[in-house]
């Protein structure tokens, strides 16, 4: 079963999707950096690269966002080919446009002119006359059946296509259907509405916080209850649910322990457990989980397992659980992108096509699109995650300023010695200084006074002139400076 917790706090909300008792999702959305995906805004263009096939579109925000021609409706032509931008777009031009991934890292948000309106039961667009059915809705006959439900009921003089949601395949029936419609033919109407005598850039309409999202997209057959531990968000909830998700009012409860609810279910442990580097699995084996720019590694060790067979099946029961434990970890941390997994080596192909199995069986409940490729020549497992908000850890964490996110920093004695060499310099440099003063840390200045002690004699006698030390508590253990006396 499956309980969904909302923690609520002025300025944050924290949403923790437990099955039986387990973390197996997590979101975070500030008020002070709220996400934009969802989001339509009427742009302006500011640079067509035709080298790039892209453009910069200014939306009001912080920095441009980016539009690539394949994310253009109308690119597409008849045969597979696809229009140049330039052909499309010119510099100054008003767009409008809708947020598809939020900015990450240095990069804008990604936008697309497919403008697309989240219903309960439908996702509705604007541009298209297409009928389609969510690709996780597996019964074919079922997906025809949708399909041609919703076509009946889009009446004739609509514009505007329409995809059936998830959600609809417990049931929906045809009056849901239509309140749909009705609902977002009216908030489209209202966008273009808006629209109308306003200059770029301009948002038009900002998709739902996350609290209502979940009520909307989140809660499914196997949802039991959904705890929200703030009286007035659960109130704001109840009022929301009335209006548009009737089916899950008997579910929501309001949470009013006096211990905090991330704290009473465990959760607290599991976000500060999302955060490490390592993640020990059961058996005694153990993932190390290395986030980078370009891509993030999964290394999967054996640790202190070794199970009661041989050892190939000591692997094959490690790789197995890192599998499980690797599907969880890209939910909590929202890990996306480029994925590269370094299982333990297996030389039986049986125990590889097993785990490569377990791992996709794990993934399948993933909301996010994401692709597992084969094992490659090198044993090494590709995966490509969709990307469309910031990982958790650059949701709560910041580049550490003393190692600059090197994840490491120099020793003690690498310093001392990188000073020698700088006073050595200096003193060639300034030949009419009188003597040198060393400010560096606690750690580099006892250093030199025990350890060093000889070479920093032999420094004095090589340039000739005094050396003295000065201990600095606020210096990192890399920063050091010399002052000329």
């Amino acid at each position: 079963m499956e309980d969904i917790l909302i923690n609520c706090s002025p300025r944050e909300t924290r949403v923790g999707v437990l099955t039986d008792g387990v973390l197996e999702d997590l979101h975070i959305e500030r008020h002070a950096s709220r996400g934009l995906v969802g989001n339509v805004y009427l742009g302006r263009v500011m640079r067509v690269l035709p080298g790039m096939q892209s453009a910069f579109i200014d939306v009001g925000l912080d920095r441009t966002a980016f539009l690539h021609v394949l994310d253009i409706e109308h690119a597409h032509q008849p045969g597979g080919e696809t229009k140049p931008i330039e052909k499309l777009l010119a510099e100054g031009q008003n767009l409008l446009v809708q947020v598809s991934k939020d900015p990450i890292g240095s990069k804008g948000a990604r936008l697309t002119t497919t403008i697309s309106l989240a219903g309960r039961k439908l996702v509705y667009l604007p541009g298209d006359t297409h009928i389609g059915v969510s690709q996780r809705i597996d019964d074919e006959s079922l997906r025809e059946s949708l399909r041609e439900r919703v076509s009946a009921l889009r009446s004739d003089a609509e514009q505007g296509g329409y995809i059936v949601r998830t959600s609809a395949e417990e049931g929906a029936s045809d009056e849901e259907f239509r309140e749909d419609m009705a609902y977002l033919a009216r908030l489209w109407h209202e966008i273009q509405q808006k629209r109308v005598g306003l200059s770029a850039p301009a948002l038009l309409y900002e998709d739902l916080s996350l609290d209502k999202r979940v009520l909307r997209d989140m809660v499914q057959s196997g949802t039991r209850q959904i705890l929200v531990d703030s009286p007035a968000v659960f109130d704001e909830l109840r009022r929301f649910a009335e209006t548009f998700v009737p089916g899950v009012l008997s579910r929501l409860v309001q949470y009013s322990s006096e211990r905090p609810l991330f704290e009473a279910y465990g959760l607290e442990e599991e976000v500060a457990k999302a955060l490490s580097r390592r993640v020990d699995l059961k058996s005694g084996g153990y993932l190390v989980v290395d986030q980078t720019e370009a891509m993030t590694t999964i290394d999967v060790n054996t640790g202190g397992f070794v199970g009661k067979r041989d050892f190939s099946e000591t692997v094959f029961k490690t790789n197995l659980e890192a599998a499980q434990m690797i599907a969880r970890q890209l939910r909590l941390r929202n890990l996306g992108g480029i994925i590269i997994i370094d299982f333990i080596d297996m030389a039986s192909d049986e125990h590889r096509q097993a785990v490569l199995s377990e791992l996709r069986r794990a993934v399948a409940a993933d909301r996010t699109r994401l692709t597992v490729s084969e094992f490659t020549e090198l044993g090494l497992v590709e995966m490509t995650r969709k990307r469309t908000r910031e990982s958790l850890s650059h949701v709560m964490c910041e580049t550490c300023p003393v190692c600059q996110g090197r994840g490491q920093v120099k020793t003690a004695r690498t310093v001392c010695y990188e000073i020698m060499r700088e006073v050595v310099r200096e003193a060639r440099q300034y030949r009419d200084a009188r003597s040198f003063k060393i400010v560096a840390s606690q750690t580099v200045t006892d250093m030199l006074l025990e350890e060093e002690s000889p070479a920093l004699g032999l420094l004095q006698d090589s340039v000739g002139r005094p050396v003295t030390l000065e201990a600095a508590g606020e210096y990192a253990q890399e920063e050091y400076d010399i002052v000329i006396l």
